[in-house]
């Protein structure tokens, strides 16, 4: 089976469980702390699918990534047991990234990336964030902001799968592109 089917399997039985437990906003916090305890932390994703590690300490690396606060949750728990009785822990980032995904489409959630040469000030930031909720209409943002100095100059803007380039260091590839044709 397709090792991107799965974990949506998963994340899909989960998510439609977290609903009729009014758990699924909880969920999409934890989903969201265990995928950035694997971004943070290389070695996580290879010690989750070593077969030589025992699953109770692979449980125990997931807890402490996800329980930092100590507040345990049902849903969650659960479905690491499900995962660890079907010997599939190995797949617990992708099924994670698989229920962001889906809550932020069940929820009119943008997941947006603006990235700018120099930090932005405040005011832009405002004008920026206006523009993005008209052209979106309803939903929510969720905007990271990202000095990138390689930019040289501008910004980019990413939401979802769209993007705007205004940035200097694109102008200039456009240019050189036009020049040298």
């Amino acid at each position: 089976m397709n090792q991107g089917l799965l974990p949506r399997r998963y994340a899909k039985a989960l998510y439609e469980v977290a609903v009729e437990r009014n758990d699924d906003t909880a969920l999409y916090t934890l989903m969201q702390k265990l995928v950035e305890a694997f971004s943070q932390t290389p070695g996580l994703a290879s010690t989750m699918a070593n077969p030589f590690v025992e699953p109770a300490d692979k449980c125990r690396l997931v807890d402490t990534a996800v329980y930092a606060d100590g507040i345990r949750n049902s849903s969650f728990d659960d479905f690491v047991k499900l995962l660890v009785q079907n010997k599939r822990l190995d797949i617990i980032r992708e099924a994670a990234l698989a229920y962001i995904e889906l809550y932020r489409q069940k929820n009119s959630i943008y997941r947006v990336d603006i990235r700018s040469a120099a930090p932005l000030k405040a005011e832009m930031r405002t004008r920026l964030e206006n523009i993005l909720r008209k052209h979106i209409g309803e939903g929510t943002l969720e905007i990271e902001y990202t000095v990138d100095p390689s930019l040289i100059g501008g910004f980019t803007v990413t939401v979802n799968s769209e993007r705007l380039d205004a940035s200097v260091s694109t102008e200039l590839k456009n240019l050189r592109r036009s020049l040298i044709s």
